[in-house]
C-alpha cells in the first residue's frame, strides 16, 4: 500500500469491522489479496461481482478452504483458464 489517506481509511476499517464480527484481524497480504481479485473480477467480469466474488471466497474459507489456493483458482475462472 503507498500510504494514503484512503489506505489508512481502509486499514482501520478493515480493524474495526474484523473487531466488530469478533474475527482475527486480517494480514495485509490477506486483504491486498482479496482486493486484487476483486479488482479482477470488476474488470474482467462485471463490477456488481466484485463484492459478491468477495463474499464467496470469504465463505469459502470460512469453510476450511486455503484462501490463496480459492483465490488462485479464482482468477483462473475470471481468466478463463
Amino acid at each position: 500500500m503507498s500510504g494514503s489517506s484512503a489506505d489508512e481509511e481502509l486499514a482501520a476499517w478493515v480493524v474495526r469491522a474484523c473487531a466488530e464480527l469478533g474475527l482475527a484481524p486480517l494480514s495485509v497480504g490477506e486483504q491486498d489479496a482479496i482486493l486484487d481479485l476483486a479488482r479482477e473480477v470488476a474488470h474482467n467480469v462485471a463490477r456488481p461481482g466484485a463484492p459478491v466474488t468477495a463474499f464467496l471466497l470469504g465463505v469459502a474459507v470460512g469453510r476450511g478452504a486455503d484462501l490463496e489456493e480459492a483465490r488462485s483458482r479464482l482468477v483462473a475462472l475470471v481468466s478463463g483458464r
